[in-house]
């Protein structure tokens, strides 16, 4: 190529490389970014649900029904977490996801299976999440199996070769999706994911902004208090936030026919604490970075842990315990669970009151974290 200066070529890269080398936000992005997808994905990541929160209703109340639960429990894949007495009960500890799955024992069980007749076990499966269905149905179904090949040779062995009912059978029952279809476990979700994403994005750049254009001067030598700033940088975008958060819902009722079977009135009012905390988010980042460049950084560095770790794509039961650690200090891991439980589910304010609080202790510590950021002098 006629006129290419090896010289003129080493001088632009040099200089590339010296600003490179100044944003140090960039560069730590760079190097922070493939090993955080590589953690997440290698480790914290798994699609083989297990330890899924379980309880039992036992009619039967012998040592057969007890001993068939301890069965259940030490596959791993289910966590005994209480007995009920009703179908009253199994509806409130689904609805607030206290449990995700119920194991109900019939009144004649042990009778049955002592008899030679069919016993049979209902499990009642959270449908809400496909594939806590999946992995739940197919592992006690398993067991039955297993349990019923055992009993199955002893009788033949009685009944001299002649046929034999299956000795246990298990009833997979599915609430709240019973079509296990896809768009109704997705759709409510995208709420959460889509205004974290825009929520974060518009207000990392906020200060960012000011500061590139020279308006920060004003904000400083007003008389605003730093929490008036940030309160006030943060609530114009509420009303953005809802806009966003209709047209998904109607999006999702008008064209994938998802339930909204809940109060919705209940699903704004609560996504007002949400919003909040993503906004205020965004303002902390707005703080640490002196571009808006940077602050875009800032807001996509942090939604790929949104995505992969709230429960939105994996099973919040499949991932290791630090992984749901992690997962508790984020905001949209409790907001899917609200709007999951309203839409499909119709929860109550009492039911999601647990996930309103760690929202409330996430939105108080990041107004907190971004009016100490903000200092007023020009950084």
């Amino acid at each position: 190529m006629r006129g290419l200066s090896a010289g003129r070529f080493a001088s632009i890269a040099r200089k590339e490389l010296l600003q490179l080398r100044r944003d140090r936000l960039t560069l730590a992005m760079m190097a922070g970014l493939p090993v955080m997808q590589l953690l997440l994905f290698g480790y914290a990541i798994n699609t083989d649900v297990r330890h899924i929160p379980t309880i039992v209703l036992d009619h039967d109340r012998s040592r057969a029904s007890r001993d068939f639960a301890r069965s259940m429990e030490a596959t791993g894949f289910y966590r005994l977490v209480g007995e009920v007495e009703s179908y009253d009960e199994i509806s409130r500890a689904l609805r607030s996801g206290a449990a995700r799955v119920a194991l109900v024992v019939p009144p004649r069980y042990s009778s049955d299976l002592s008899r030679g007749r069919t016993a049979r076990i209902q499990l009642v499966v959270d449908g809400s999440d496909p594939q806590t269905v999946a992995s739940a149905t197919n592992t006690a179904v398993s067991l039955a199996a297993a349990r019923s090949s055992e009993l199955l040779v002893a009788r033949m062995v009685e009944s001299g070769g002649q046929p034999v009912p299956m000795p246990l059978e298990v009833e997979p029952t599915t609430w709240y999706n019973q079509d296990l279809r896809t768009a109704t476990y997705v759709v409510p979700g995208l709420v959460g994911v889509i205004l974290t994403m825009t929520m974060v994005a518009l207000t990392s750049m906020a200060l960012a902004r000011e500061r590139e254009r020279g308006t920060l001067e004003q904000l400083i030598v007003s008389p605003v208090r730093r929490v008036e700033l940030v309160l006030g940088k943060i609530f114009p975008y509420v009303a953005i936030g809802y806009v966003q958060m209709t047209l998904v819902l109607a999006v999702g009722k008008l064209v994938f026919d998802v339930p909204l079977v809940g109060s919705i009135a209940l699903l704004y009012v609560l996504a007002l604490l949400f919003i909040a905390a993503n906004l205020a988010l965004g303002l902390f980042f707005s703080t640490l970075a002196k571009t808006q460049q940077q602050a875009m950084q800032m807001s996509f560095f942090f939604l790929l842990p949104n995505i992969l770790l709230s429960g939105f794509m994996f099973p919040y039961e499949a991932m290791p315990e630090p992984a749901r650690w992690l997962a508790q200090a984020l905001p949209l891991t409790h907001f899917l669970r609200i709007v999951r439980g309203i839409t499909l589910k119709g929860s109550s304010f009492a039911d999601v009151a647990s996930e309103l609080v760690w929202m409330g202790a996430i939105f108080v510590a990041l107004v907190t974290l971004a009016s100490l950021r903000f200092r007023k002098k020009l950084v």
